[in-house]
C-alpha cells in the first residue's frame, strides 16, 4: 500500500499484519484511492481537497486521510476506536512525516462528541460494509455540528448508498467490490 499522489508520492505504509485481521481491517486499495482522488481533483465538484480540513471516519490505517495530506489537504482528524487501527494510523503519520496536520481521535465514529471549533469540509467514510456503522457514523457527524455547509463525503461501502437528510447525491462510481458514493452537506443542515 502506497501514497499514490502529491508530495509524499509512492511512500509505503504500513499495512494490516497477520494479527490484525481479526479486527477486519479493509484498507481502500491504491487503485481505488487513485481513482477517488482523480474524481475529486476532476474539477466537477470545485476543489475539495486542497486546503480542506479532512475527518476521515473508521480512518483503519489513515491511508485516504495520508493521501489527502499528501495532495494539499491543510490538516486531518483520524477517528479510529480499533487498537490495530491506531496503531497503523500512529506509524503512518510518522512515516508520512505529517505529525503536524494529523490528529487520531479514538472514539466510536457513530457517536461523535459535540463538536467545538471549525467544522470539516472533505469526509472520508469506510465503515466495515453492510452493517449500517456509516450511516449512523454520518449521521452522529451531521447532528453533531462536525461537517462544513457544503463539505464533500466520499462514502465507501459493499453497494451504492443512499443520501442521508442534509446531503444530496453528486455521484457514485462502483471499482470491483467497493462502492463510491459523493455526497454534498447542504447548506440548511450545516447550520442548524
Amino acid at each position: 500500500m502506497r501514497i499514490v499522489g502529491g508530495a509524499n508520492r509512492g511512500l509505503t505504509l504500513a499495512e494490516v499484519g497477520e494479527g490484525d485481521t481479526a479486527v477486519h481491517l479493509r484498507p481502500t486499495s491504491d487503485r481505488v484511492r487513485e481513482a477517488v482522488f482523480n474524481l475529486l481533483e476532476g474539477g466537477r465538484f470545485g476543489d475539495p481537497v486542497r486546503g480542506a480540513r479532512v475527518l476521515d471516519l473508521f480512518a483503519g490505517t489513515g491511508a485516504l486521510s495520508l493521501e489527502a495530506l499528501s495532495r494539499g489537504a491543510a490538516e486531518a482528524l483520524l477517528v479510529e476506536n480499533g487498537r490495530a487501527g491506531q496503531r497503523l494510523i500512529r506509524d503512518n503519520v510518522a512515516r508520512a512525516g505529517r505529525e503536524r496536520q494529523a490528529r487520531l481521535l479514538a472514539v466510536d465514529a457513530t457517536k461523535l462528541p459535540a463538536k467545538a471549533g471549525e467544522p470539516y469540509s472533505l469526509v472520508f467514510l469506510d465503515p466495515p460494509y453492510g452493517k449500517t456503522l456509516g450511516s449512523q457514523a454520518l449521521a452522529s457527524a451531521l447532528a453533531r455540528g462536525w461537517l462544513a455547509a457544503g463539505a464533500v463525503v466520499v462514502w465507501e461501502e459493499a453497494g451504492p448508498m443512499m443520501p442521508l437528510p442534509g446531503t444530496a447525491l453528486l455521484d457514485r462510481r462502483t471499482y470491483g467490490g467497493t462502492a463510491v458514493t459523493l455526497l454534498r452537506v447542504d447548506q440548511a443542515q450545516a447550520r442548524s
